[in-house]
């Protein structure tokens, strides 16, 4: 099952519109500590609406946790300062898709974690800083959902 994970999130409502994507696409939403919210704070649950119990979230306590419940799968670390495009990957159903947090994208630390099995970027015009977290994470994950043939879609 592919699995979205969020690194050190701080905005409740971006995490609480991938627990919506989550339910929709089936896909597995990793959340590592600390979290700049708390799980019940109204704007998480607002923007999760009604999906919570049809998400699969699983929060751990550091990334090296993270990457233990995740053996054997290929971690791709979304960020600006990669050359590779996200169209550019044949995506596997047991995929990590790694993204940073809002105000700063992945550490140098976290991208250069032997884990990281490649970096890579979404388009977007030049001069632009980034695209919200939760967009990010649903344009990578139909991109990836699109090649495996959107398996249990109707």
């Amino acid at each position: 099952m592919l699995r979205v994970m969020f690194f050190e999130p701080r905005i409740a409502g971006n995490t609480g519109s991938a627990i919506r994507l989550s339910a929709a696409t089936g896909a597995e939403l990793h959340l590592v500590e600390p979290l700049g919210f708390d799980l019940s704070e109204p704007k998480l649950r607002r923007a999760g609406l009604d999906y919570h119990d049809l998400a699969h979230v699983v929060v751990h306590p550091d990334l090296e946790a993270a990457f233990t419940a995740c053996p054997g799968a290929r971690v791709l670390a979304f960020t600006t300062q990669a050359t590779r495009r996200h169209t550019d990957i044949s995506y596997r159903p047991d995929d990590v898709l790694l993204f940073g947090p809002e105000p700063t994208g992945l550490p140098d630390h976290v991208l250069a974690h032997p884990r990281i099995t490649a970096q890579v970027r979404i388009p977007m015009l030049p001069d632009r800083r980034s695209l919200n977290l939760s967009n990010c994470a649903a344009i990578a994950s139909y991109e990836a959902w699109r090649q495996l043939g959107f398996d249990g879609a109707v």
